[in-house]
């Protein structure tokens, strides 16, 4: 079973594929995504990895958490399920 973590404090200009490499060395990463911004095409400085099993992500968040990272430290952590709201958004 697929676990979610949740990658903060990234530096702007890391990459899905420097976030593959380094999670890789845990086991399987299923898949990577960097949050863009819409409005400014640039990333937000967080993302989420997919790692194909609950132990590897464990040890992945365990070693990764405040390790520093293309020059910031990251904040690794399991992701949190955030609720959708059913509204459309007016901007």
């Amino acid at each position: 079973m697929s676990k979610k973590i949740y990658v903060g404090n990234m530096n702007y200009a890391t990459t899905e594929d420097s976030l593959r490499e380094l999670f890789s060395q845990f086991g399987g990463v299923e898949s990577v995504a960097v949050i863009i911004d819409r409005a400014t095409g640039r990333a937000k400085g967080f993302g989420f990895i997919e790692m194909e099993n609950d132990d590897a992500a464990q040890a992945a968040i365990h070693t990764l958490d405040g390790q520093e990272f293309e020059g910031r430290k990251l904040r690794v952590n399991e992701a949190q399920e955030k609720p959708r709201d059913s509204a459309p958004r007016h901007y």
